[in-house]
C-alpha cells in the first residue's frame, strides 16, 4: 500500500503533502478551495473538517477514480459534540428538538457527505476507536483491498472536539 495524497487540518491551519498551504479557519479553508458547496453551512463541525480535508485531498483526483473510491474514517469521540448540541435542544420546558442539528447525530454523516460530494460510490464507513492507532487505520484500509476493489481509499482521522481543538489527518492510499 502506498500514500498518494496526505492533508492535516488542524487549527493553525492545513498542511497538503508536506507543504503548509493555509492559516485559514475551517470555514476560511472552505471558501479558498471549495466554495461552490451551499450545504457546507448546514454541516455540523465534525462534517466541515472531513469535507474540508476531503475536498483538499481529491483535487487531484479523477472523477472514474473516484467513483469507485472507497471512504473509511476514524476518531474517538463521534459525534459527540452535535449530540450535546442537540440534547440541549430537548431537554427543559423549552423543548423544541431541531431537526438540522439531529441528522447530524451519526459520524458517519462525514462519509456520507464526502461520497455525496465527489460521487464516490464505493464502500463507506466510520469507526470509532479509543485513540488514533495509524497502524489499525491502514489495516483497515489495506482490508479494503482485499475484499473489494477500489480505485483508491480516503482513509484517516476526524476528530472535532471544538473550535480549538481538533484535527483532520486523512490521505488517499492505493495498492
Amino acid at each position: 500500500m502506498k500514500t498518494i495524497a496526505h492533508v492535516r487540518v488542524t487549527p493553525e491551519g492545513a498542511v497538503l503533502d508536506g507543504n503548509h498551504i493555509s492559516d485559514a479557519s475551517l470555514t476560511g479553508l472552505y471558501r479558498e478551495f471549495a466554495g461552490d458547496y451551499p450545504k457546507f453551512f448546514k454541516m455540523d463541525s465534525l462534517c466541515r473538517l472531513g469535507f474540508v480535508a476531503a475536498e483538499l485531498l481529491l483535487k487531484g483526483t479523477s472523477a472514474e477514480e473516484r467513483a469507485d473510491a472507497a471512504v473509511v474514517l476514524f476518531n474517538r469521540n463521534g459525534s459527540l459534540v452535535t449530540d450535546r448540541n442537540y440534547q440541549k435542544t430537548i431537554s427543559g420546558a423549552d423543548f423544541f428538538p431541531s431537526p438540522a442539528l439531529f441528522v447530524y447525530t451519526l459520524a458517519n454523516i462525514v462519509t456520507g457527505e464526502i461520497a455525496i460530494r465527489h460521487k464516490i460510490y464505493g464502500e463507506t464507513s466510520f469507526y470509532v476507536m479509543p485513540v488514533c492507532a495509524p497502524g489499525q487505520i491502514d489495516d483497515i484500509a489495506e482490508d479494503l483491498f482485499l475484499t473489494s476493489s477500489p480505485s483508491f481509499v480516503l482513509t484517516g482521522w476526524v476528530d472535532y472536539n471544538d473550535e480549538n481543538d481538533y484535527l483532520a489527518d486523512m490521505k488517499i492510499m492505493t495498492r
